[in-house]
């Protein structure tokens, strides 16, 4: 337990590190979306691969999939339900209320603590929750404030396809499945880009923390915060 808790202490002090050097000026604001980059683009696929490979996956573990995409689901209708009857602050109920932070926030944790059957299970559950995170929730805002009565599938699909830890989820979620292995060289160099995974995307959230917004929001703020975690 005290190197679990050692192992959490120092992830939040990774945070606090990276908010004092962007207050510093050692980090710009914009320098959260370079972090952010490298973490989504090169970091976190690199952890897929490194933990998935030379794992025999079972197909009932899929079925986390359809539980991430159920949850995200779950959040949208009960955001809609929550809000008023203004069609604006629906359609902002269901955007922030909906999907969850694996990617950057989740998977480090995952990783570090669990292991690699921590990962390749997040990941699964991620699988789905991308469908919600990556273009359907706000379809599915766009047509309530709109008056729509349809959620387009093209836009959400483009962009799963091009989101590279999407693509890394099912190549090797694939793999897995068929028992394919890949070579010896690309698993270790997954494995040493791995390493800075966790490190990157705890220092990107403290790089990029930052409190706006006026009183008047904090009702709806407190509203919303309460759908989520009540449900």
């Amino acid at each position: 337990m005290a190197e679990i808790l050692m192992k959490a202490a120092a992830f939040v002090a990774i945070i606090f590190m990276g908010y004092l050097l962007r207050k510093k000026g050692f980090f710009k604001e914009e320098d959260f979306h370079v972090l952010s980059k490298i973490v989504l683009k090169i970091t976190l696929p690199a952890a897929i691969v490194a933990n998935f490979s030379g794992v025999d996956l079972q197909a009932s573990l899929l079925i986390l999939s359809v539980l991430g995409l159920g949850g995200g689901l779950m959040l949208i209708t009960s955001a809609y339900l929550a809000a008023g009857k203004n069609r604006e602050e629906k359609a902002f109920f269901m955007l922030n209320t909906s999907g969850y932070n694996i990617g950057n926030f989740t998977m480090p944790f995952a990783q570090s603590f669990l292991g690699p059957a921590g990962v390749i299970t997040t990941s699964l559950f991620d699988t789905g929750n991308s469908f919600i995170c990556l273009g359907g929730a706000f379809s599915a805002a766009k047509m309530v404030k709109e008056g729509e009565g349809k959620i387009s599938l093209i836009p959400i699909i483009k962009t799963l396809v091009r989101s590279i830890p999407f693509d890394a989820y099912i190549t090797m979620t694939a793999l897995s499945l068929l028992h394919i292995s890949l070579p010896a060289a690309v698993i270790t160099f997954s494995e040493v880009v791995s390493g800075a995974n966790a490190f990157i995307a705890m220092l990107m959230m403290g790089v990029g923390f930052k409190i706006s917004g006026d009183t008047s929001q904090k009702g709806k703020i407190v509203k919303i915060l309460a759908v989520r975690y009540g449900v």
